[in-house]
């Protein structure tokens, strides 16, 4: 019998702690635009033969098991399903960031609003209505459950991510008129991871996929998000071929861009609708300290200080003698070296130079060898590449350089196959000005940097892909010296040295939101690459400025974005 009584309590000491407690939105009678036909329900639970809809009808918050002690930070997070304003489907997500954020030591909450769309309303009303009423709760109880008032985020999914950014940027609109003194207390969220955001652009606004692909002079970010005075940091997701378009997210981050609030911005290359990059948002909530205080930042070159993975290593001139064009006296001497790796697991080649503003490059810094290390790490073929600088005089400052790209490309072709290779994987890679290259040979190709002066140069220098890290000079905003204008506003367009021809390459671009070489260098690259069919990945970090990665700490983005670079390769299938 004692044996039994044990059992059951542990049963229901288990139950107890698996249990969700809901608390009902608005008071009874209270609920504004009430509809008949709209309920508050999860489509498992509304899904059942038993539901009963008169029982749904309010919007509710359903509070998950509060995170063990001795992991607390003090904070809550808010999950928003998605469904198209039509339902709450987003069962799976909801499970799964509870289980995550619970262990990273937040308090969950699922927030359930009404749906299916309002008749007579915009298609978010009673969300919204609902969602202010919401983050009133949530703040009201944070003394309650042990939380920080203003430690609180939301996660969200498509049409819950319209609503976050309405949340998010729109706090000081009311949605409603005051029910009680509840509605005293502030709505505003401290920051969102958005995934997906559905319906914010004018050609989608109406509750549409975007019609246009959130294309066209006369295509904007709509006007419902207000932008206002609490607009909070965020982290935005977006799959590269999502029909809720992508646009959504760059035109967000653009405007959060002009208003300095720190932000990323997390691209996939042909990644549909979906959520994403889950640990990028954490790792987004780490740097901005919403998690714990940031860890003492390494250097990448201690963390990084050993060629133990490679096997060989050779050097050899780019040019001929005699045959350099263009040669002036006060540049250096280009060369390339080939480091192999101990195990060779793909036949792809990266070719990878470092940045310094065209007036020196260091094929040993901080900026090449972790990368090659990281790489020869993976068993890949990493070929570094020392440019011609300074800048040539009587030229456009990146001329010599692109010169020695072009030739590096037909020289690590040509012996590609003696070395077990494939010429025709070849991807090419640079910091900085060295990012301004990298744009140059992704989008010139077909444009002859000089003229031929041997067979090797009847080999074609195509790329398959390049690897843009905060690229520079790449808007006319920023053409000699740091972006004037942050390259938010829509008079900073692309370089007029890019042909963006039809051998242009897919890439992935990684940029600190902070650098005063704008991340919308990356971010307007990105979006001509899109326009013209092609699909790449791109990464912002917040807060983070240029060379972010030279120091850094543990469990953010700028600490792992190598992997990154290994995640887009993959995605791509170009590391096989």
């Amino acid at each position: 019998m004692k044996k039994i009584t044990l059992l059951l309590t542990a049963l229901l000491v288990s139950f107890s702690l698996a249990a969700q407690e809901r608390k009902a939105v608005w008071p009874k009678g209270k609920m504004p635009d009430r509809q008949d036909h709209q309920i508050a329900a999860m489509t498992d639970e509304a899904g059942k033969k038993d539901f009963n809809p008169d029982k749904h009808r309010i919007a509710y918050l359903e509070w998950f098991t509060a995170p063990e002690k001795d992991v607390r930070n003090g904070g809550c997070m808010i999950l928003i399903s998605g469904g198209s304003y039509q339902n709450c489907c987003d069962v799976g997500l909801i499970k799964k960031w509870n289980e995550e954020f619970t262990k990273l030591g937040f308090q969950c909450v699922n927030f359930v609003y009404r749906t299916p769309r309002p008749v007579g309303l915009p298609i978010y009303q009673t969300a919204w209505e609902d969602g202010q009423r919401a983050v009133r709760m949530v703040r009201s109880e944070a003394k309650k459950r042990g939380f920080d008032p203003e430690k609180i985020g939301v996660i969200s999914m498509s049409a819950g991510s319209h609503l976050a950014l309405l949340l998010a940027t729109s706090s000081q609109t009311p949605a409603y008129e005051a029910v009680d003194k509840l509605d005293t207390v502030p709505c505003h969220i401290n920051w969102a991871i958005v995934n997906a955001p559905a319906y914010g652009t004018t050609d989608a606004e109406t509750g549409t996929p975007a019609t246009r692909q959130g294309y066209g002079s006369d295509v904007k970010l709509s006007k419902v998000f207000k932008f206002d005075s609490r607009t909070c940091p965020m982290s935005l997701h977006h799959g590269g071929k999502d029909i809720y378009a992508p646009q959504t997210s760059t035109l967000v981050y653009r405007q959060l861009r002009r208003m300095k609030v720190p932000a990323e911005l997390h691209l996939y290359a042909d990644k549909g609708h979906g959520a994403f990059g889950l640990e990028r948002g954490i790792e987004f909530m780490r740097q901005m300290g919403f998690i714990t205080p940031l860890e003492k930042e390494e250097k990448l070159m201690d963390r990084y200080a050993s060629d133990e993975h490679r096997a060989s290593h050779s050097k050899t001139n780019v040019w001929p003698e005699g045959k350099m064009p263009d040669a002036q006296a006060e540049q250096c001497t280009p060369y390339i070296e080939w480091h192999m790796p101990k195990q060779l697991k793909t036949k792809a080649i990266q070719i990878i130079y470092s940045g310094g503003a065209y007036t020196g490059n260091d094929p040993d810094g901080f900026e090449v060898a972790p990368a090659r290390r990281y790489l020869n790490e993976k068993g890949m073929a990493v070929v570094t590449l020392k440019y011609r600088t300074p800048r040539p005089t009587g030229l456009a400052k990146h001329t010599t350089a692109w010169q020695d790209l072009q030739r590096t490309v037909k020289m690590v072709r040509k012996e590609a196959e003696s070395r077990g290779l494939d010429p025709n994987r070849i991807g090419i890679m640079g910091c900085s000005a060295g990012g301004h290259l990298t744009l140059m040979g992704v989008t010139s190709s077909r444009h002859q940097a000089y003229w031929p002066i041997d067979d090797t140069d009847k080999i074609s220098c195509k790329v398959q892909w390049g690897i843009g890290i905060y690229p520079a000079y790449a808007l006319t905003d920023g053409l000699e010296k740091p972006n004037s204008q942050g390259g938010n506003e829509d008079d900073a367009v692309l370089a007029p040295e890019f042909s963006f021809d039809l051998d242009t390459a897919p890439m992935v671009f990684v940029h600190g939101d902070a650098d005063g070489w704008a991340a919308m260098n990356s971010v307007k690259t990105w979006e001509k690459m899109v326009q013209m069919g092609i699909q790449s990945d791109l990464h912002t970090l917040a807060t983070r400025n240029h060379c972010f990665q030279n120091s850094a700490a543990p469990g953010t983005g700028s600490y792992t974005y190598l992997d990154r670079i290994w995640e887009f390769l993959t995605a791509k299938g170009f590391n096989k």
